[in-house]
């Protein structure tokens, strides 16, 4: 920011100020914005949703899903267009918080106790506390369900969460949500007790979110508020008033409930911006929006899914990129990342460096004037300078990527399926990703310039580079082995959730939800 420190009273002077002034004000047209001071620390929230992916929204060119406010998100702010996470969803939550690779947190599933994120691990949350934040989470948290690894504990002032990877959901070992959960009018964990909540569920943890920025906008403090959403991953249930206009045109309910949802979404994205604006809070606020990992295979639909109003037919849409969920091709990892700073953050800006998941934590401690310690083992890199200056020098890298997911030695069952170890998985499903190419399975190489759709396979064109990846991958997984420090760990023989659900029931009952005005 550029301020005079004076003036003069020599009309010369002045003009040559007037003069500056002018060409400073031309500049801050064609020039790229600058991010204010890190002592003007700006609010933040994050918000993730689960399971949309990259092509189910309208700015990223889908041809009939309505996502109105998602788009004037879009247009108001500068989005990362080459932005990677993780196949699956636990993995990409522990990056995200850690700047370190999943597996480095003892991320290798999103079940069977390889869910739960090291206690060792330091988060962004907790970084940000020491920067003066206060800090939240609402909706969904899977990474660990025992009481140690709960957010409250991992640098979380306010929870509001359900357990699990999703609602209604429980698994062998300790991963389950409260028993008996739907998404609508579920039992939600708010700082360690059962709450008994109406509603939806999304409109409902973007309630409670707003319900917490209201009280936080009272303080002299900035707050970081973790909106995470469990829509729209299934069982794929939305809102009548969502659903309808699917229904009508001749959706199964699978596909009507998933695309419902990401219309609620959009709704409440709206919702949000508007009350930013009531509460005066836009100025101040760094709002970011994405998904946790590529679009899901069971509730999009394939082929044509039903008509359109003028008699058209509503096709599947995944903006052109091989795979979805689970899979290491860009419909599995790449994802939007949208950042809207009003006044400090260009608008309607693309960024096309390779991004991912692992340069949250340390982009967000940059902005708000933190550092990150050298100790912490952090893989990513602050995206600031890129998003001051997308033509900003930045040093070309690798982002690595591998779907896990193998059995667990001792364990059989429908939830312990594939090769018996990482190990003997090193090699299945993993895949590495520069600027131009991706290197796939050990014998697929992509030319995503060239080839966005990943159709094309041309390691024999370049083995060179494949030989240069094949190495990395080597050195990156001899890095990241030793930190999967839930490979041997014995599934618990409790659910925690379901045992304090019914503790509370017995002892004092489960209160009904007061919502926020």
């Amino acid at each position: 920011m550029h301020r005079s420190s004076g003036y003069c009273e020599s009309g010369m002077v002045k003009r040559a100020l007037l003069t500056a002034i002018l060409l400073l004000s031309l500049a801050s047209v064609f020039m790229p914005s600058q991010v204010v001071a890190a002592t003007d620390q700006p609010n933040i929230i994050l918000v993730m949703t689960d399971d949309q992916g990259y092509g189910q929204m309208g700015a990223h060119g889908h041809p009939w899903l309505r996502t109105p406010n998602l788009d004037s998100l879009y247009q108001a702010s500068t989005r990362f267009t080459r932005f990677h996470v993780s196949p699956t969803c636990s993995p990409t939550r522990a990056a995200l918080l850690t700047g370190r690779y999943p597996f480095q947190n003892g991320i290798t599933h999103t079940i069977l106790e390889r869910e739960r994120m090291t206690l060792e691990a330091t988060t962004v949350a907790q970084l940000l506390q020491k920067s003066g934040y206060r800090t939240g989470i609402f909706g969904k948290w899977h990474l660990g369900d025992e009481e140690p690894y709960q957010p409250e504990n991992r640098g979380f002032d306010e929870v509001f969460i359900h357990g699990a990877g999703g609602i209604g959901q429980a698994y062998p070992g300790s991963c389950a949500d409260a028993p008996g959960n739907r998404y609508f009018d579920p039992a939600i964990r708010h700082n360690g007790t059962f709450v008994k909540t109406q509603g939806f569920c999304t409109d409902i943890f973007f309630t409670q979110a707003l319900g917490w920025i209201k009280q936080q906008s009272g303080t002299d403090q900035p707050f970081f508020a973790y909106i995470t959403t469990n829509a729209p991953h299934g069982p794929f249930i939305a809102p009548p008033t969502n659903t309808k206009r699917f229904t009508d045109r001749g959706f199964k309910p699978t596909q009507a409930g998933f695309y419902g949802m990401i219309e609620n979404i959009d709704e409440n994205m709206g919702r949000l911006m508007e009350k930013l604006d009531q509460m005066k809070l836009s100025e101040n606020t760094l709002l970011i929006f994405m998904s946790d990992n590529g679009t899901t295979g069971g509730g999009p639909g394939n082929g044509v899914i039903g008509k359109n109003e003028d008699g058209k037919p509503m096709v599947f849409y995944n903006a052109g990129m091989k795979g979805m969920k689970g899979s290491i091709y860009e419909g599995g990892t790449r994802v939007p990342f949208i950042l809207r700073w009003p006044g400090k953050i260009q608008s309607g800006v693309d960024i096309d460096t390779l991004a991912g998941h692992i340069d949250i934590l340390p982009t967000l401690v940059d902005i708000a004037g933190g550092t990150v310690p050298e100790e912490l083992g952090v893989e990513g890199r602050s995206l600031l300078p890129l998003i001051q200056n997308p033509e900003a020098d930045w040093e070309p890298r690798y982002l690595f990527f591998h779907v896990g997911r193998w059995a667990k030695k001792g364990i059989e069952g429908r939830w312990s399926k594939g090769q018996p170890g990482p190990d003997e998985s090193k090699y299945n499903k993993f895949s590495v990703r520069d600027q131009r190419f991706r290197f796939a399975n050990g014998s697929e190489l992509y030319d995503l310039e060239a080839d966005p759709g990943e159709t094309q396979n041309v390691l024999n064109d370049f083995p060179q580079v494949a030989e240069k990846m094949r190495q990395a991958y080597d050195r990156w997984w001899d890095k990241v082995r030793p930190g999967m420090v839930n490979e041997e760990v014995p599934l618990a023989a409790e659910r925690p959730y379901h045992r304090w659900y019914e503790e509370q029931k017995r002892v004092s009952g489960i209160p009904k939800w007061q919502a926020p005005e």
